[in-house]
Order: structure tokens, then C-alpha cells, then sequence
């Protein structure tokens, strides 16, 4: 048996739609997907995790279809691949408000809404979250989005990352540079409730952006909430140095997974921070029962539910290609060009068999059918934890990201078997640390750390740079 006293991270990955990751087990008789318009959904989702006690539910996001594969919506409407989707932020509120510790990752993208408003909207949710909120930061990959945003196409990938750079900045600005910690007084006698004086205009005036004022929202909990960045290409890589706190990756091996949480240890480091200022999340699906049998019997009925039309659907627009040019038994070539997720290009070009051999494009759709992209794990309880202590021992990274093959049954299965298994062995809390999300996950306070680049917007900074 291992002994660990690292304590692994969870987040649940899901979506507000119907099929997220998985597609085609939203027929499963077990999956309540279909719910995903209820706040009855969310509400029991959030309390399976905290009971769990899981760190964060993840909360993926899209604002177009995956309409690369064959041109048309009409294939991700038929299988339903993460089409219908619904906003993910207002889910929060109502989760926040039956949980005390669960905190929540939300992705936005910057390629559509202006900073000035989105600003106002995280603050929003990190009061209402007591500051258990944090922002998945995306620069968006599909085409349909940009189109219906009056454009012709998304930016050219680094680009995206040049508007993402400043996008952030503004975003800073607003949360960490514009009102003092005092400013509000809140004197009733006085009838003051903030003090002008210590309200700050941001004067931003940037290639993208222009915003002269103040933010419109007093300091949050955490000022920014907690930002998350998924992006793993090279340009990926380099903005998460910068602004990540938390970072999600998705290898198909433990090999290639300590190949990339050493690079991106590598890369905040040299962003003059410690390499430890991110929490690193694997993607990862873990089916689990009572017994080794039963886990497998769960799988192989799972397995018989996956839509490879759906699958194709998702991987192409991931990658930026149209999977049906492709025939079943081709593999993806190493001069395919993307302007998508071209982390993901990357890892479906290496993705083998045991033969060693590429994967075809059937292995893959088969793959992706249950849990997506990422790697899957099938066993009992014990057999999921003691290789989950492995996985960390040997890659270096936090936690994982666990996305579901049916909800909410695939999360209550990893409360029920796998949690308790991981806290016998030293490897998973036993209590939340009080406090908002950034504290929770790196204990040492609400707000960014001097070494994050949201530091030097700060007020304090910017009243001492005046002085």
C-alpha cells in the first residue's frame, strides 16, 4: 500500500449542456444530463462534491457549435455534442448558496465580452461566493462563435493570446487598482457610504481596450478571483506563467503527463514565480464499484451507449479539423495545421495502442467516447487510489480533473469508493480549510500573491509609484 502525505486535488469537470465529454451517454437510464436546465441539477451536483469534499467544480463553456466536422450544425445537434449549451455562470449562485466550501471555476472567453462588463460580473460572483469563485480564462476556438459575433473568423492562435494579454490587464486594473481597501465606509451618521478620494480611475488606453474610469463594483473577497487557463500550447504555456493559479492539462500517459507539468513548472518559474504558485489538474475519467468486476461491467455497458459520430463531432472542433475527410482507419498526420487547440492536435497525433502504432481515427472517436480526451481508470476503489498516488508521485502534478461518463452517478461513485480509500492513505483532506478558493488551495490568503502578474496593478502599488 502507498504512503502519501501530498493531499490530491479534485475538481469535477462539467457543462451546462446535455452531453459534454461523453457523448452519447446521456441515453444511459443512470445519466440525469438531460436535467442540466434544472437548478435541481446543480444544487444535488454541488453537494455530492462537497460532501466529496472536492476543491472545485469545473465548469467548461462554449459560445458556438462544433459545426468543423462536415460543415454543419446538424451533426452536433443530432448527438447532441455539447449543443445545447446554457451560460455557466449563472449556475453558481444557486450552487453557492447550498454548499460552504465547493468553489467554482467558470470559463469566459475574451474574445467577445468587454472586460469593463465582465469585471463587474466576477466581482459579482466572488460576494455572492464569499470568494469561492475562479475564472477559467479561454481565447475561444470555434469559428461558428466568431461568425455569430460579427466576425469572419477567430484571431490567428498567438493573437488570441496578444488580445487575451491585455484583456486581463484591463480585468487587473479594474479588480486590484481602482478602489482602496477602505474606500467604503459605510457611515451611517456621516452618510458616506465611499469615500471618493479613495476611488481610482484605471486610464487604460491600450491596441484593443480603451477604459478611462472606475471599476463600478467595490473589492471582492479575493479582488480577482482565482484564474485558471487550459491553453498548453507553447503561446498557452507562456500566458499561464504569467496568470495562472491553476492549470489543466490532458495527456493520454503518466509519461507524457510529468513531461508537461515540468514545463510548465519550467515556465512560471521563469516568470520570476515559485513553481509551485500553480496547482497542476490532469484530465482523467474513473469508472469505480465495489470490486474490480463491477467497475469493468460499469465500463464495458458505458462503452455500449458511446456515439463515434458525436466523438468526431467534438475531436474536430478541438483540433480545428474536419474529421469527416478523414477515412475510419487513417491516422492524423504531423503536417496538420491548426488554429484551434493545437495542445490538442498535438496529443491526438501521439496517441497509440498498446502496438505503439498512431491511433486511427475510429480508436480515437472510441477513445473520446467515454470521459473525452483523457485518460480513463477502471477499478475499485483501492485500485483507482493507489493509482491516482502513482500518478502524482511519478508526474509532480495536484490533482485531477475528472470529468464524468454519466452524471451524477460517475461523481457519486468516486465519493462513495475512491475518496474514502485516498483519505486512509494520507493522500485526500479530511476537512476543508476555511476560507475563499485561493486560500483553500495554496494557504496563504485571499489575494494574489506579489509575484502574480495582477500584483502590480494593485492600488497599493500604484498610490506608492505616484508618491
Amino acid at each position: 500500500m502507498s504512503e502519501n502525505k501530498r493531499e490530491i486535488l479534485f475538481n469535477a469537470f462539467d457543462m451546462n449542456c446535455v452531453a459534454h465529454q461523453s457523448p452519447g451517454l446521456w441515453r444511459h437510464p443512470a445519466d440525469k444530463a438531460s436535467t442540466y436546465k434544472t437548478l435541481g441539477y446543480w444544487t444535488h451536483l454541488a453537494k455530492v462534491l462537497e460532501k466529496g469534499k472536492f476543491d472545485g467544480l469545473f465548469l467548461a463553456d462554449v459560445l458556438g457549435t462544433y459545426d468543423v466536422y462536415k460543415g454543419s450544425n446538424e451533426s452536433p445537434l443530432r448527438t447532441g455534442a455539447q449543443a445545447p449549451v446554457n451560460d455557466p455562470m449563472m449556475l453558481v449562485s444557486a450552487m453557492a448558496a447550498v454548499t460552504e466550501n465547493l468553489g467554482f471555476g467558470v470559463t469566459a472567453g475574451t474574445a467577445y465580452e468587454h472586460p469593463y462588463a465582465f469585471a463587474r460580473r466576477l466581482a459579482t460572483l466572488d460576494h455572492l461566493t464569499e470568494g469561492r469563485v475562479g475564472w477559467n480564462v479561454v481565447t475561444g476556438y470555434l469559428p461558428s462563435a466568431a461568425r455569430n459575433m460579427g466576425q469572419e473568423d477567430q484571431m490567428e492562435h498567438d493573437e488570441r493570446y496578444n488580445h487575451a494579454d491585455e484583456y486581463l490587464e484591463v480585468v487587473y486594473k479594474l479588480l486590484e487598482g481602482s478602489w482602496e481597501d477602505d474606500a467604503v465606509q459605510a457611515n451611517k451618521e456621516t452618510g458616506v457610504y465611499a469615500d471618493p478620494a479613495k476611488v481610482h480611475s484605471i486610464n487604460h488606453e491600450g491596441k484593443y481596450f480603451k477604459v478611462p474610469g472606475i471599476a463600478i463594483t467595490e473589492p471582492s473577497t479575493q479582488r480577482t478571483p482565482v484564474i485558471y487557463q487550459a491553453g498548453a500550447s507553447s503561446r498557452g504555456i507562456k500566458f499561464a506563467a504569467g496568470n495562472a493559479e491553476s492549470v489543466f492539462v490532458t495527456c493520454p500517459t503518466r509519461e507524457t503527463l510529468k513531461v508537461a507539468v515540468a514545463k510548465i513548472r519550467d515556465a512560471v518559474q521563469a516568470a520570476g514565480r515559485d513553481r509551485y504558485d500553480v496547482k497542476i489538474f490532469a484530465m482523467q475519467t474513473i469508472i469505480t464499484d465495489e470490486t474490480a468486476e463491477l467497475a469493468e461491467a460499469k465500463y464495458q455497458d458505458y462503452k455500449s451507449y458511446a456515439d463515434i459520430e458525436g466523438a468526431q463531432v467534438l475531436m474536430s472542433g478541438w483540433m480545428g479539423i474536419d474529421l469527416s475527410e478523414y477515412g475510419p482507419d487513417d491516422v492524423i498526420g504531423e503536417n496538420v495545421k491548426s488554429n484551434a487547440i493545437q495542445s490538442t492536435v498535438e496529443t491526438f497525433q501521439k496517441a497509440s495502442g498498446d502496438s505503439g502504432k498512431p491511433w486511427t481515427i475510429r480508436q480515437l472517436a472510441e477513445w473520446v467516447g467515454v470521459g473525452g480526451f483523457g485518460p480513463i481508470t477502471v477499478g475499485s476503489g483501492a485500485e483507482v487510489a493507489e493509482k491516482l498516488i502513482d500518478w502524482v508521485d511519478y508526474t509532480d502534478v495536484d490533482g485531477f480533473n475528472l470529468a464524468y461518463a454519466v452524471t451524477p452517478a460517475t461523481f457519486e461513485d468516486i465519493v462513495e469508493y475512491v475518496v474514502p480509500e485516498l483519505q486512509t492513505r494520507g493522500a485526500y483532506k479530511t476537512e476543508y480549510t476555511e476560507g475563499s478558493l485561493r486560500h483553500k488551495l495554496f494557504g496563504e490568503g485571499d489575494r494574489v500573491k506579489d509575484t502574480h502578474r495582477a500584483a502590480q496593478y494593485k492600488i497599493s502599488n500604484r498610490l506608492v509609484a505616484k508618491a
